[in-house]
């Protein structure tokens, strides 16, 4: 598979966007490309990127969202393959609105699973989305509103909840 690859500068670090077509593949943080590539070969086996410029509409809609419009990355189109399972839990992170979050089991809930059950489950899965940021895995956090894991480092996930609105202190 062949899918074009460009970066950008973001408040947290470079970004590094896959891209097939208009669609978003993946979108990872500097410092992560052997988990970028790990990643993208597990979804689509051998892969060929190759270097293009900034696709205009997506470094404009992640400029618009660290300059503080919120729902500017909402309609960029993701490819996110995975499993069925990975999907449901990919989709229903798109809907926690910017300046909310959710916990493992309250997302566990919402996709309508027995949350006991399922938040680690869902944990995983949320653990594996190949697009930060725009499929807001950053907005679930621990039942007792503490930030846990993020592959970005915990310190961007801060970062983004605060900028969000989502952590006021």
């Amino acid at each position: 598979m062949m899918f074009s690859t460009f970066q950008l500068p973001s408040p947290l670090g470079r970004l590094h966007i896959v891209c097939d077509k208009d669609a978003l593949i993946t979108v990872d943080f500097d410092g992560f490309s052997a988990r970028l590539e790990q990643l993208l070969q597990q979804r689509f086996g051998a892969v060929t990127l190759t270097e293009t410029s900034p696709a205009p509409h997506i470094g404009t809609a992640f400029d618009r969202y660290f300059a503080g419009e919120l729902n500017s990355l909402d309609g960029l189109l993701v490819s996110m393959g995975g499993t069925e399972f990975q999907q449901r839990v990919w989709r229903q992170l798109r809907l926690i609105p910017a300046g909310s979050t959710l916990s493992y089991g309250g997302l566990a809930r919402a996709l309508g699973l027995r949350e006991r059950e399922s938040a680690r489950a869902v944990g995983h899965a949320n653990s594996l989305n190949p697009i930060a940021i725009v499929v807001p895995c950053h907005r679930v956090i621990g039942a007792d509103g503490t930030l846990t894991g993020y592959a970005g480092g915990l310190w961007r996930k801060e970062w983004l909840l605060r900028h969000e609105g989502a952590l006021l202190i």
